[in-house]
């Protein structure tokens, strides 16, 4: 009798913890996921009290995100976001697999302390750095043009070792043969370690891309013509010019999160393996 009592009494120990994680997860996605959804609601809201507390809209509408493409010319900064986030994905996708390499296979004098060195840029934020590339961006003829977003992002100490650390979960087998096949480094590298690390390179790529897609401060100081802005200042901007259409600046805003969330749907599995294996061996 005390056996089943004891049974019962840890069985119904054991369904209120898993009520509680529910529950909890229930309240995350609550406060991670409600803002987009009341981002969405709200512009999908053609006419009456917008701050309604009605999550879907009496008579939702898709006109304010084709009144906020045609006439703010949302399509131009989309155009250049995409360039910038694309260039900037490739460019470090293939620098920092390309420096990773000798950092984490190769053993050569100062390696470690050229590691350090990389690692100790991660400390430097940003803002202090700002005045001298910008002046580096005008005496290279930078200025006002997505060169000047897009290089100065194109390889980060953050890549370089992420990169570095998934080489380590690689069995070193695979370069021992192919150097006896006669394989040179860099063909050791293209060939068998780059492919190999897609799990770290879709993790880097999100980052990457996700960093230059909602970039802000940059691209404001260093770019200075309208048909050249990106989208997350063209947002900015759309806030001055449409101060009294809250749906518009809505629109915007659900048309900048989209490709994000889009290219993480469709990258998820790839960047959870890389965030799990990359983290391994150090």
């Amino acid at each position: 009798m005390l056996s089943t009592n004891s049974q019962i009494l840890k069985f119904s120990n054991s369904q209120i913890w898993i009520m509680l994680k529910y529950v909890l997860l229930c309240a995350l996605i609550i406060v991670f996921v409600g803002p987009f959804f009341w981002l969405v609601s709200i512009a999908l809201r053609g006419s009456g009290n917008i701050y309604s507390l009605r999550l879907i809209p009496e008579k939702p509408t898709l006109m304010n995100f084709v009144d906020t493409w045609r006439k703010f010319e949302l399509w131009r900064p989309f155009l250049n976001s995409v360039i910038v986030a694309v260039a900037s994905l490739t460019l470090n996708v293939f620098l920092a697999s390309l420096a990773a390499y000798p950092l984490a296979r190769l053993k050569f004098p100062g390696r470690d302390l050229i590691f350090f060195l990389l690692l100790s840029t991660m400390m430097i934020p940003f803002q202090l750095c700002m005045i001298p590339l910008f002046l580096i961006c005008l005496s290279l003829g930078l200025a006002n043009n997505l060169a000047g977003i897009i290089l100065p992002a194109s390889v980060g100490a953050f890549g370089i070792y992420l990169i570095k650390q998934y080489y380590h979960t690689i069995p070193g087998d695979l370069e021992e043969a192919a150097r006896i096949d006669g394989a040179g480094e860099f063909a050791i590298w293209w060939r068998i370690m780059f492919p190999l690390t897609k799990p770290a390179l879709a993790t880097l790529a999100i980052f990457i891309f996700v960093g230059n897609w909602s970039s802000f401060l940059w691209p404001l100081i260093v770019i200075d013509r309208e048909d050249l802005y990106t989208l997350p200042v063209a947002i900015a901007k759309l806030s001055g010019a449409f101060i009294d259409k809250t749906q518009y600046l809505a629109a915007g805003s659900v048309i900048a999160i989209s490709p994000v969330i889009i290219l993480f749907l469709f990258m998820q599995r790839y960047f959870i393996r890389g965030i799990s294996l990359g983290a391994v061996k150090g």
